[in-house]
């Protein structure tokens, strides 16, 4: 502060204008729109691998039950 003190007030303005347009360019975004950024989000999972589909077991499990429930009945009828 002791350096703006010392220059003249047309100086200062300037300098104190130039670090503020470079604060305000930190903040500025990459993407123009949010379906842009919803784009890159998905795209950018998809490469972790998040969204991958594991049936596991269960379509083996419901057709192991199927089959019990249609043997009993059969076994019944």
């Amino acid at each position: 502060m002791e350096s703006i003190r010392q220059q003249n007030p047309q100086a200062a303005l300037m300098s104190l204008e130039a670090a503020a347009a470079s604060a305000r360019g930190g903040f500025a975004c990459v993407f123009s729109t949010a379906d842009e950024y919803e784009r890159a989000l998905i795209t950018e999972r998809r490469a972790q691998g998040r969204y991958t589909q594991s049936r596991g077991y269960w379509p083996l499990a419901l057709f192991g039950c199927a089959l019990i429930v249609a043997g009993t009945a059969l076994l019944f009828a």
